[in-house]
């Protein structure tokens, strides 16, 4: 796109269905590899992935060349196919519905990328559920408890 010229950070965070622990520390890396590589295959450019065995965050800058809703149903709908293609769970994986989206200026970038970096320091504080209404909270965001993820099963 000749003259369009922009500078904007997303940090998405979704869930596990059910907010199921299953994500384990043997394939989180290759997970975070590939979900990496769907990003960047859009033109967007990843800035700092990490997250917990029941939930990914995802800091980028992004190209105004696609919607965030598609970008994101494209993350979820490829890394889904990916982990069930190499039976990394005994069931059938699957992401939650939604997903947060919160944008920052340039200046936060650094602090953003630490704060993902260390969600394992992070949750020994914080449960998810705990952190992401705070994150709603904070960003004045309404919303209705009852939809923001399944229940643990």
């Amino acid at each position: 796109m000749p003259n369009t010229y922009t500078q904007i950070h997303i940090q998405t965070v979704f869930a596990v269905k059910y907010r199921e622990a299953i994500i384990a520390p043997d394939w989180k890396e290759e997970l975070y590899k590939y979900i990496t590589g769907i990003i960047q295959n859009y033109d967007h450019k990843l800035l700092e992935i990490n997250g917990m065995p029941d939930h990914v965050h995802i800091f980028f800058g992004m190209r105004p060349t696609q919607g965030l809703s598609k970008l994101m149903q494209q993350v979820k709908e490829d890394s889904t196919k990916w982990i069930n293609s190499r039976g990394f769970v005994r069931h059938k994986f699957n992401w939650q519905e939604g997903f947060g989206a919160f944008s920052y200026s340039r200046s936060h970038v650094p602090a953003v990328c630490t704060y993902i970096e260390k969600q394992e320091e992070h949750h020994r504080k914080k449960t998810f559920l705990t952190e992401y209404k705070e994150l709603l909270t904070a960003f004045e965001i309404e919303f209705d408890e009852a939809y923001l993820f399944k229940p643990l099963i």
